[in-house]
């Protein structure tokens, strides 16, 4: 057999962590081969030919951050490497870790939140991690600075996975090919609930009442968080969230320098925090078919099944 040739890598960068699914297309692969990136060994998910060329398709493994050489080696029918058929693409894929700098779909999220905060309960309405409203500064301890009363401090979100909202199957979307339109398979995302704790705080106890009574109504009335599903691309239109109160109000009418505080929980419901990896791909197909289209108005019903039109 010929020595194999890798013409095409895809997709070219993933995850540290590893398990992405990738795609080598060349030409000679053997029906058994392996794969390394760099020297880690990739685990190989399967061989097929289309067309002219052979795809074939691995799972990334874990790797440190950087660009590595892919090396593909066929093997004989007893497993070992046929001398002289090994194909190596320099620096063809790069592991990379995740990226903190862009904005994510979650800071997205929480940043709609408190401007929709701001707008309907109150300007001075902050985000932290740890609220405590001790202003004694002697100690210098439990200081935090409020720039002024009354204010709002949402804490959170702590993230709970939501097996109500969340897909048991993979999700199927067409994706091009080497020789036409085929499915792409992805794994279930990971769907989380997303609990925060708003915090209230004033020196005035009636103020505090109103402040309550406000933020009780706006948590029972806004059943829904939206925001534009790309802030780029206005016309993809917008996306929103189930919003729910959990628990009840706490209050603390007594606290330290005469800072009256409430507390309570509400939860955004069904946020898919990972959008999961692709898993499969299928060969070429002429028409693409996915499981999520409905089925004719007029298909024939199941057996013993009744029309609703029925008389």
């Amino acid at each position: 057999m010929s020595a194999p040739t890798i013409t095409a890598i895809e997709p070219v960068s993933g995850p540290t962590a590893g398990g992405d699914l990738v795609r080598l297309v060349g030409t000679g692969f053997a029906d058994a081969l392996a794969v390394r990136f760099g020297n880690a060994p990739a685990r190989v998910h399967g061989v097929r030919t289309e067309a002219t060329l052979t795809v074939a398709e691995v799972y990334t493994p874990a790797h440190a951050a950087g660009a590595v050489d892919v090396t593909l080696t066929n093997l004989d029918v007893a497993g070992a490497p046929v001398p002289g058929e090994e194909a190596t693409a320099r620096a063809a894929y790069r592991f990379e870790r995740p990226d903190l700098v862009h904005e994510s779909e979650l800071t997205r999220l929480v940043r709609t939140l408190l401007q929709t905060l701001k707008r309907d309960l109150l300007e001075a309405t902050s985000l932290s991690v740890s609220v405590d409203y001790d202003d004694t500064t002697v100690d210098g301890a439990s200081v935090i600075a409020l720039a002024k009363l009354p204010a709002l401090v949402l804490s959170g979100p702590r993230v709970p996975e939501n097996r109500f909202f969340s897909t048991n199957v993979a999700h199927e979307a067409p994706a091009p090919g080497p020789a036409g339109t085929e499915l792409a398979r992805r794994r279930p995302s990971l769907t989380v609930d997303l609990a925060f704790t708003l915090t209230a705080a004033s020196d005035r106890t009636a103020e505090l009442l109103n402040l309550m009574t406000a933020v009780a109504t706006v948590l029972h009335r806004a059943c829904w968080l939206e925001m534009p599903r790309d802030p780029g691309d206005p016309a993809q239109g917008t996306v929103r969230w189930e919003m729910d109160r959990a628990g009840e109000i706490r209050t603390r009418l007594d606290g330290p320098d005469d800072v009256r505080v409430f507390s309570c929980d509400f939860v955004i419901r069904g946020f898919d925090l990972d959008e999961g990896l692709t898993r499969t791909r299928s060969r070429a197909v002429d028409h693409v078919a996915l499981a999520t289209e409905a089925r004719p108005q007029h298909s024939d019903p199941a057996p013993g099944a009744v029309r609703k039109d029925s008389k």
